[in-house]
């Protein structure tokens, strides 16, 4: 047996290689993982709830089934952590709430942490998030504020950010993410991560997201986008549970991978809806810009695509949480929703209609239609992931030393549009924060997005690993 290696230092397809040809044992690598939450989340606080016993015994008997000939996945023996918007059988979906602190251990796994379990992964426990994913930062009343391994003043973005927190400090290599406005996107943009929101519908949601239901997607989360990819292709696929799932790809994301072909035209956005973007930011994504251009690739810049995406965004995202916080309106309880997400619920509440929804949905519809034009004839659409720069935990980012909501326009136009889009590291702020690229695919092209996503993170060259050291 060799020793379990850093996450950080090797690939989850490697990892789990080792477990299936017994240079690993999947207990010795569920240990590992539980030594290293010991060891950091004290001061990171990327996990909630972590059932050791559960872990052990599940390992124990992936170690019997290879011991025995049997083929456990191509994940096998990873160890996971499970956003905790999400449902793993033995515990608790507190969706970061008070009113939840005490909500009843699910009896079941939602489809995606199933398939991630039938693919060889060993669940260890719940991350954290912000009270119902409202926010692209991690903190709320029940568990406080998770840390960013780069920078522990630092938010790990959100809404997954205690999975991008435990992944970038190498408690886990994997844990799984939900994307409703950006969600995977900021926290693995700003923890050095690669990653991917797929179309609406490739992995299925179910039971069903409270809220949210026009714009979210769970997916996995890694630190490299290949293993992202080998995930990808054990969870993609339709699923009862959720009437929106979609037929998994013809074609492997992993092997899509494998020598990623070029794209030959890119188109540029630097803002989607028009908001300001920090002159760092820009001078970072216009120097990648010129590395994709001198790779060959003709690259077409254009203005703001979507300025009004923002109104429909807002009234589906939280106007779609109205109905999960209703009931707690004028009661005490609602006073211990979390204060910001307590002033947009209201404000949602009184907004909202059918006609108001199906506005929304209209006018999704139709930059849909005007994304599929402005796209047509180049591979991808490029931008900068965000606009601004990460906040210090529970403040606003900055765009140019000007706190705004703003510093994440650019996710949740794709959202809006039901677009898969990946991100992967393009460089560093004078601050040492690394700051990520966007690419975003035609409609249901999500191998060929994590394709061009695994191409930008070749010809890119970087791997980021944070300074945090447990």
């Amino acid at each position: 047996m060799v020793d379990v290696p850093d996450f950080r230092s090797v690939t989850v397809e490697a990892l789990a290689a080792m477990v299936r040809g017994g240079e690993l044992t999947a207990a010795a690598v569920t240990d590992a993982a539980l030594s290293r939450i010991d060891a950091s989340n004290h001061e990171i606080n990327a996990f909630v709830a972590v059932d050791a016993d559960s872990a052990r015994a599940q390992a124990a008997a992936l170690d019997a089934r290879i011991a025995a000939g049997d083929d456990v996945g191509p994940l096998a023996g990873i160890p996971i952590g499970v956003k905790d918007l999400e449902d793993a059988a033995g515990f608790r979906t507190t969706r970061g709430a008070m009113h939840l602190a005490d909500a009843p251990a699910a009896t079941a796994d939602s489809t995606e942490v199933a398939r991630l379990r039938a693919a060889g992964c060993v669940v260890l426990g719940k991350t954290n998030t912000p009270e119902a994913g409202w926010i692209g930062d991690t903190f709320n009343p029940l568990f406080g504020p998770t840390k960013n391994p780069w920078s522990l003043d630092r938010t790990p973005g959100g809404s997954s950010g205690g999975t991008s927190a435990a992944v970038a400090a190498g408690m886990v290599p994997m844990a799984t993410g939900s994307d409703g406005g950006g969600s995977i996107r900021i926290p693995s943009g700003i923890c050095g991560m690669s990653s991917f929101k797929p179309t609406q519908g490739r992995i299925p949601s179910g039971p069903g997201p409270l809220g949210a239901a026009d714009l979210s997607t769970v997916g996995p989360m890694a630190r490299r986008i290949r293993d992202v990819a080998l995930a990808l292709d054990t969870v993609v696929g339709p699923d009862a549970n959720d009437l929106r799932s979609q037929p998994a790809p013809a074609e492997s994301f992993r092997d899509a991978c494998e020598e990623p072909t070029p794209p030959t035209r890119l188109l540029w956005c630097k803002s989607v809806d028009g908001s300001p973007v920090d002159d760092e930011v820009a001078e970072i994504a216009e120097a990648a810009v010129e590395r994709v251009r001198a790779a060959g690739v003709e690259v077409v810049e254009t203005e703001p695509l979507m300025p009004e995406v923002m109104k429909p965004f807002l009234l589906l995202f939280y106007g779609g949480m109205v109905p999960t916080y209703r009931d707690l309106l004028g009661t005490p309880a609602f006073a211990q929703v979390t204060p910001g997400l307590q002033t947009l619920i209201e404000g949602a509440e009184r907004r909202l209609s059918v006609d108001a929804v199906e506005q929304a949905r209209k006018a999704a519809q139709a930059m849909s239609m005007r994304l599929a034009d402005a796209m047509d004839g180049f591979d991808a659409l490029i931008t900068p992931m965000t606009v601004g720069h990460a906040p210090v935990s529970e403040q606003m980012g900055t765009v140019n030393g000007e706190p705004t909501h703003s510093w994440v326009a650019n996710t949740a136009p794709f959202n809006v549009t039901k677009r898969p889009a990946g991100t992967t590291c393009m460089g560093f702020a004078s601050d040492g924060m690394p700051l990520a690229i966007q690419v975003v695919g035609h409609w249901l092209a999500d191998v060929r997005t994590v394709e061009l996503t695994a191409w930008l993170e070749d010809l890119f060259g970087l791997d980021p690993v944070a300074p945090y050291a447990t």
